[in-house]
Order: structure tokens, then sequence, then C-alpha cells
């Protein structure tokens, strides 16, 4: 009689179980959904403006300095976001907080076209950005939280959008400018921005009345003192490894036309071949994650991406026109250490609460640094009138990226460390 009932109970639960796993299926796949396009939002706002720099200069009235205050806005308000973001975490949670970044996205890229002035035109790019580095912060942990036996292929799906994002933009922003003018050209963008709001939205109602882990506080044991996070040497070696890559990568996105045009090539060659950087990254993005887990310590896949980076130095250095292509293949592949450190992120915590302090962290103190990479490889070059000092400062780069990533790929989480 008790087994009768036993088997009658478990028949009547089997259809509320079955209920229960198809609705957080469904909402995994909602949350996927929201990370992938808030992915593709997280560097339009940089890539779509930069071929129109000079056209909107000569609009609005601004010159060539202010152009440079651009180049730097998109780093210098990563770093902030990537310091300030743990703090919104904690006090509104992962998911309404990535909700506040793509409408910070939205409405600063759309604002920012309806204005005149240059100062208008700063404030509102920079708040475009801002929610832009905040999405960089909390997407690594969403994705911990959300998708933990799935680390690999869901940073690979958006470490993948974050690079068509970066480089379908700057393909696109001259023509559709000559077509419609900038504005029409850099504003669109914006839709980006509020479409990925929507799923974020979603997410937020499915969530109200279950039985889930609240994220608003991320939980009394799953919510770190910020301050710990910079007594662990994992946490120092993720944003040296980080900031070093961020460092090259953004130097060689503002110089690297220039060191080929000074060999001799003409201005379309350099853009296409800036491109063609742009792409290769595409190529990383894909395959670094999956490689990363693979290996309990992958130390020897970063001592690879160090030796494409000091060969692609080597021969754009001294003989650039000579295997141009090959060059910036290699300088392409050589940034894979970026989808590798934000794939560490997760594979180096043991909570959400961890991942995103470590994804702040990593990304404020690297982002901080990568300012000043185009701007000393500039005054270097200025100063000496030549590449090889600045290319010298990118080898010490390497050699600071290679320190940090001896710490980050031991595999010891940071939880264990920062007490």
């Amino acid at each position: 009689m008790t087994a009768t009932l036993q088997k009658t109970a478990t028949e009547q639960e089997s259809p509320q179980v079955e209920q229960r796993r198809r609705a957080l299926t469904e909402g995994r796949l909602l949350v996927l959904a929201a990370i992938i396009m808030s992915a593709l939002t997280l560097r339009v706002a940089v890539t779509a403006f930069s071929p129109l720099a000079e056209r909107i200069g000569a609009d609005v009235g601004y010159g060539t300095a202010v152009v440079g205050v651009f180049g730097m806005i998109p780093t210098a308000m990563f770093a902030l976001s990537g310091l300030l973001t743990p703090v919104l975490v904690r006090r509104f949670g992962l998911e309404r907080t990535a909700l506040l970044a793509m409408l910070m996205a939205g409405t600063g890229q759309l604002v920012r076209v309806l204005l005149s002035g240059t100062a208008e035109l700063l404030v509102f790019s920079a708040l475009a950005l801002a929610g832009m580095g905040i999405g960089n912060v909390v997407i690594p942990p969403l994705v911990k939280r959300y998708f933990a036996d799935r680390v690999a292929v869901v940073s690979s799906l958006y470490i993948m959008m974050v690079q068509l994002g970066t480089v379908v933009p700057a393909f696109v922003a001259v023509p559709i400018a000559d077509g419609h003018g900038w504005r029409i050209s850099l504003g669109l963008w914006a839709v980006l921005g509020f479409a990925a709001a929507v799923p974020w939205i979603g997410v937020l109602r499915d969530r109200r009345g279950r039985e889930v882990v609240d994220t608003t506080a991320l939980g009394a044991a799953d919510a770190p003192r910020t301050g710990r996070v910079w007594r662990s040497p994992v946490a120092w070696g993720m944003a040296g490894m980080f900031g070093m890559t961020s460092l090259i990568t953004y130097a060689m996105f503002t110089w690297l036309p220039k060191i080929l045009s000074d060999a001799g090539a003409s201005a379309g060659f350099g853009g296409s071949m800036l491109g063609l950087f742009a792409v290769v990254g595409l190529v990383a993005a894909l395959s670094a994650p999956a490689v990363v887990t693979r290996f309990r310590n992958p130390f020897p896949v970063v001592v690879g991406c160090a030796v494409f980076f000091v060969v692609s130095f080597a021969g754009l250095l001294i003989a650039p026109m000579s295997a141009p292509i090959l060059w910036v293949v290699l300088l392409g592949l050589g940034p894979s250490t970026f989808p590798m450190a934000l794939t560490l992120i997760n594979l180096r915590t043991n909570t959400p609460g961890g991942s995103a302090a470590l994804s702040g962290f990593t990304q404020g103190v690297g982002y901080a640094v990568a300012c000043v990479g185009p701007l000393l490889f500039g005054v270097l070059h200025s100063m000496t009138d030549g590449w090889g000092v600045p290319f010298a400062l990118l080898a010490v780069a390497v050699l600071v990226l290679l320190a940090g990533a001896w710490q980050a790929c031991k595999p010891r989480m940071l939880e264990d460390t920062w007490n």
C-alpha cells in the first residue's frame, strides 16, 4: 500500500519536475540570447566612430587634439567601469546591471548624434562606452552563473560576437555615411543596445516568483569584499595578462596603418591590413576558450602567443613590406590571450561573485594600463623619429604579459588566494 502511494506521488510529481526542467531550459536560452546580443554591442561605439572621426570633426568643429581625446575615452571608460561594476552588481544584481549597461549603451549612442556640440558628443560617447564597459565586466560572471557546464562554448560565442561588433562597424561606417550622413551611420548602432535590453527584461521577469538564488546581493557567501581581490596573485596575474594584451592591441589598432604607410604602402592597403588584423581575432575567439579548458595550465599556449607577437614585431620593424600579410596574421594571433583571459576569469573562480570581482579587477586595472599604450607608442615614435623604440616598448609589454600569465594560468582559484 505504501509503495503504491509512493509510486502514485512520483507519477504526480513527474509532470511538475518536467515542467520545471523545461522552464529552466527556456530560461537558459533566454539568458544565452541576452548574452549574445549584449556582446555584439560592446565595441560598436568605438569602431563605428573611428573611421568617421575626421568627417565628424569637420562638421561639428573639433580638431586633431580632440580626436586623440576620443581615442582615449574607450579604454578610460572601460577601466572606470571595471572598478565600479562590482559595486553595482552587489547593489542591483548581475541581471539588472546588465540591463542598465545596455540601456546606457543605447541611450548614449542615440543622443550623441542628435546634438551638435563637441562637449555633448564627448559626454554621451562616454555614457555609451561606460555602458559597454559595464557589459564587459558582467558577462563573464553571467556565463559562470548560468552556463558553468558550458563555459568554453558560451565564452567562444560571446567573444566571437564581441569581435563581430568590432569588425562590422569599421567596414560599413564610411559607406553608410557616404549614402546617408555620419549621424545615421553612427546612430543606427544604438538599436543594438536597446534590442539587447529586451531579453534582459525577459530574464528578470522570468526570475520573479521562482525559487532561484537571488543575485541582488550575490548571496552572503557569494559577495566578496572587492578589497580582497587586490591581495591575490591570481588577480594581479590576470590584470597583467589582460592589460598588456589590450595595450599592444590598441597600440596596433592606432598605429599599424602609419607603420605600413611609412614603409611605402598606400592608405587603402593600411586600412585593409587593419581589417585583417581584426578579422584574425575571430579565429582566436572561436578557438582560444576551448583550448584553455583543455589545459590544466595553459601557460604554454600563452608562450606561443608571445612568439607570434615577437615575430610580427620584428617583421614589421625590419622588413614590413616583405611579407605584410604574414606579419599582420601573426600579429592578429598574438592577442589570442584576450579571449584566454576572459575564459580564465571563470576557470579561476569558484562562484559568480568571485567571477564578478575578478572580472572587474582584471578589466579595471587592465584597461587603465591600456590607456597609455597608443599615446606612449606615438610619443616614442615622435621623440626618436623611428619605430625601434616603440616596438621595444611592446616587447617589454610581452614580457610583462608572460609574467602575469605565469600567475594567472596556475591551476588554483581566486577565492583560495585572496585572504
